[in-house]
């Protein structure tokens, strides 16, 4: 328990946890607490008793996120399999809780008839993480459809929020701080011609164009404004390079996958070297999507 930690959790507190069990891309060092709640009170209770120095990591699927191999300092609290609550509390409106799967969303949307939630099933990652960084996929952007938010500030108190305290951009989100996303308020049309064919089809063009299947991250750079990067990253040649256990996907460009054995100084390496190859060669800036944390080995 971290020092001045007060109250009673019920929920699974681990030291040591290694990061490689909780990220998509599966590698990672330990983190000093690892803390998976058995409800929102106790969430409560366990972030309450925090030090108010104490580092706070939020995870997910561990989708969007690069541990290093030195591991992390502080706790690390994940959402998955907790806050999973997903309902419709009238025809248009559905609140969705931070830990559930961006997928799940957009599949029950569907069985609600309700449209233009089926980019969602394109996006890998847990509906905390999609609010986080308005995650997108396919056209559509988590965002444009938030009307207000649930957080839990330092204290361990809960607050409803409206879109509108939120600065919103492109996989960027600004809103106040020391809060974390327990869940939102998501408006969709209705559209009874919305149907899990659409999202099959979503999905079959993404598996024919990224790996799906291979340790990754997803999408690991932001698309400059008028291009893309994979684009970008292909036409510089640097489609199918290797460091180590990490490779730029021969099958999409913007995505590093793991081929087995790779390290996070691996996936990092060649992280750096696609923006700095990018850069000199096309003279644009790379912006990573992923967030790396954590110390070096």
């Amino acid at each position: 328990m971290p020092q001045g930690h007060s109250g009673a959790v019920r929920g699974e507190l681990r030291e040591k946890e290694p990061m490689s069990r909780h990220t998509s891309w599966r590698v990672g060092g330990p983190a000093d607490r690892y803390f998976a709640p058995s409800s929102v009170e106790d969430l409560a209770t366990f972030v309450s008793g925090l030090p108010a120095d104490e580092p706070v990591h939020w995870v997910g699927l561990g989708s969007n996120l690069l541990v290093r191999d030195g591991g992390v300092r502080g706790t690390v609290i994940s959402t998955h399999g907790v806050l999973s609550g997903l309902e419709r509390r009238a025809e248009s409106i559905v609140v969705a809780e931070a830990g559930v799967p961006c997928a799940k969303l957009a599949r029950q949307c569907v069985r609600w008839g309700l449209g233009s939630a089926e980019f969602f099933a394109g996006i890998p990652g847990t509906v905390g993480g999609a609010l986080a960084m308005n995650a997108g996929a396919f056209g559509g952007e988590t965002w444009s459809h938030v009307s207000s938010v649930q957080t839990m500030d330092r204290l361990g108190a809960l607050h409803w929020r409206a879109r509108d305290e939120y600065q919103v951009g492109y996989r960027n989100v600004a809103g106040p701080t020391g809060e974390w996303f327990l869940a939102a308020e998501f408006h969709f049309e209705q559209d009874a011609s919305a149907s899990t064919a659409d999202i099959k089809a979503l999905l079959a063009r993404r598996k024919a164009s990224q790996p799906i299947g291979l340790p990754s991250c997803g999408s690991v750079f932001r698309n400059p404004p008028g291009d893309h990067a994979a684009r970008l990253i292909e036409t510089a040649g640097l489609k199918g390079r290797r460091i180590g256990g990490a490779q730029v996907s021969p099958k999409h460009a913007n995505f590093i996958i793991n081929t087995g054995g790779a390290t996070a100084s691996d996936i990092e390496r060649l992280i750096d070297l696609v923006r700095h190859t990018v850069e000199e060669i096309h003279g644009v800036p790379l912006q990573p999507e992923v967030r790396i944390i954590g110390e070096t080995a």
